[in-house]
């Protein structure tokens, strides 16, 4: 299958290969049928329907005629061919064959938030030339690694009839993998699966960390600061070394790729050590729209021994005390990981099958529906389900392990742990285990069969690893769904001090009614979390400058700055305005920020009355 073809309900998914950069694997090929079937068995809504406006969707204040005319000065610097207009049918796709276009998960109207074209370059040299070409157009511009990022607005640019710029299709390699200092760096296009494979081919006792999904770019992941299960989960943190266009178009390099190596090679130290002399620069290009990443290291982790587990608890009470427990063992690194603490609904909707199994009526799934499903799995009628594992030798393991269950032992009723070996092939705990061991998979698709045509959203802000704090915000989003209608999913992610709370919005993305309650929900539990000093960490693109706004201490100093130093490095305002509420000069103040309604304020009233 080319990568241009649309997918089809019937067609098998790419494999991994020159061919498809963003394909599955072989080793994955069975499970990546099995969920594709699982997806397209839920899907009432038509691949694609008509699109009602003009196509394509033009730049703000771009006419035509100019549209045209600076596409094809671009198709001559970079090729005719890595040059698309999208004036076709909009495709969802699933997963693994997402579009480029839009938002697979459109939380408004499909062709709401479209780019104008797709630019495909082949080098840094190429980025490069876009970004010039940009800046002499003053068309916006919108880089993408590979457009997996659902859940959060997928390859949907900020600003509608923006150019994307597909960085994944043609600069996907593996540039280096050092096996003496356990690190590799990676163009844009490398995914998960792509980085497993090649660590593979080497023989080297090295691990990639991934997170749920193993679809997406390992550098799309840690610049939006993503996480993952073993040691090694905070990406950015284990990220060495970048080389960046900015939006001038120059070029730079972080850390100690700054300096010269010998000869004009490449710094030896530069996946090393990531600080280097004076400022530390980096962490200026995460979440932000400061520049285009083109290469990137990044630290792999050596190979150990590990034992996965599962540990149920019963009462929907114990849930305070349960964070309590986690906390110490955390802070003193007795889980070598980051665990997952999952309402046991979850453990219904990661067998596949839909609500309407569980459930045949309407509104949110009672709790005592929930309790009869969960009687039917392994875990039995519980409240809540930690997934951890431990890593080192075999009697560092024991004596770990021994730890944890005295610790978990304080909750009564608690001490209940399931391995591996105890739970059918089938069950979540395997699949679990192996990305705790660094290994991508893609079973956490299964809980998007809970709906028709399901699209999600996620709301994830940032809460103490303190009892009250959890019970305070989950109370929250928990009555807030009750208000919407929807039923809530709830995972905290524990590290040592901190916990990510990833709520996650299950909505049918054909039904116009849901997708307003989705909106509102969010916006609320933006609101009424900020009001309690909680944030999130990381946001639906649509949402960014709500988000943006609750970080306003001192009269919003922090935007601020990131304003300031956003006009001193893109003056023209063409890297992805807007992109997580950094807004350049030229769009401040002219309506683009979105506070209320998402279906009449995407586009400012003035945008949307010029004749382009």
């Amino acid at each position: 299958m080319s990568p241009r073809t649309p997918p089809t309900a019937s067609a098998p998914t790419p494999l991994l290969g020159d061919e498809f950069h963003s394909g599955i694997p072989k080793r994955n090929e069975d499970e990546a049928k099995l969920a594709k079937e699982k997806w397209y068995s839920n899907q009432t809504a038509p691949e694609s329907v008509p699109r009602q406006r003009d196509v394509p969707k033009l730049p703000p204040n771009t006419s035509r005629e100019k549209f045209n005319g600076a596409v094809k000065e671009l198709r001559d610097k970079i090729g005719a061919e890595n040059v698309e207009i999208n004036d076709k049918p909009l495709v969802d796709g699933w997963y693994m064959e997402h579009p480029n276009t839009h938002d697979a998960f459109h939380i408004v109207q499909q062709e709401e938030i479209v780019c104008s074209a797709i630019v495909y370059p082949a080098s840094t040299e190429e980025v490069q030339a876009v970004v010039l070409w940009a800046n002499k157009h003053t068309i916006p511009i919108y880089p993408i690694s590979m457009g997996r990022n659902i859940g959060y607005g997928g390859a949907a640019p900020r600003v509608p009839g923006s150019v994307v710029v597909d960085l994944g299709r043609r600069m996907n390699k593996v540039l280096n993998i050092d096996g003496s200092n356990a690190s590799c760096m990676v163009e844009p296009g490398v995914s998960y699966f792509a980085l497993y494979e090649a660590i593979q081919k080497t023989g080297l006792p090295l691990w990639i960390d991934c997170p749920d999904l193993g679809g997406g770019s390992v550098m799309g992941n840690a610049l939006d600061r993503g996480v993952g299960y073993t040691p090694y989960g905070d990406h950015f943190a284990n990220h060495c070394g970048m080389e960046i266009v900015l939006p001038t178009g120059e070029l730079l390099r972080t850390g100690m790729g700054a300096l010269p190596g010998k000869d004009g090679a490449d710094n030896p130290v530069w996946q090393s050590f990531p600080p280097a002399y004076g400022p530390y620069s980096d962490g200026i290009f995460s979440q932000s729209n400061f520049g285009i990443v083109t290469k990137m290291g990044f630290w792999l982790m050596p190979a150990t021994g590990t034992l996965s587990y599962m540990v149920t608890f019963p009462r929907e009470d114990d849930f305070e005390r349960i964070i309590e427990v986690i906390r110490p063992l955390a802070q003193r690194g007795v889980f070598g990981n980051i665990p997952q603490l999952r309402h046991v609904v979850q453990e219904l909707a990661i067998t596949g099958k839909p609500k309407s199994f569980w459930y045949p009526g309407s509104g949110r799934m009672p709790r005592d529906v929930i309790a009869k499903g969960a009687r039917t799995q392994p875990c039995g009628d519980v409240s809540w389900v930690f997934y951890g594992c431990q890593y080192g030798s075999e009697d560092a393991i024991k004596a770990q392990m021994d730890t944890v269950r005295e610790a978990f032992g304080t909750i009564p009723g608690s001490n209940k742990f399931f391995y591996p070996n105890d739970l059918p092939a089938d069950h979540y705990l395997h699949d679990r285990s192996k990305v705790f061991a660094g290994t991508p998979v893609l079973r956490e698709m299964d809980w998007l069969n809970w709906l028709p045509n399901a699209g999600h959203v996620f709301f994830s802000p940032i809460l103490p690893n303190r009892g009250k704090d959890a019970r305070l915000v989950h109370n929250i989003i928990d009555q807030l769904h009750t208000k919407w209608g929807f039923d809530n999913f709830p995972t905290l992610v524990i590290a040592g001090r901190e916990t990510h709370y990833i709520g996650n919005i299950v909505f049918n993305r054909a039904d116009p009614d849901q997708k307003r309650r989705a909106a509102g929900l969010m916006r609320e539990l933006i609101a009424a979390c900020a009001k309690e000093g909680y944030g999130e960490y990381r946001t639906h693109l649509l949402f960014a400058d709500q988000v943006a706004a609750t970080y306003g201490w001192n009269n919003q100093a922090l935007r601020r700055f990131n304003e300031t130093l956003k006009d001193a490095l893109d003056p023209n305002g063409i890297l992805a305005p807007g992109r997580n509420g950094i807004w350049p000069k030229s769009y401040r103040g002219q309506g683009w920020e979105i506070i209320g309604d998402l279906q009449r304020a995407i586009v400012p009233a003035s945008v949307k009355k010029s004749k382009l």
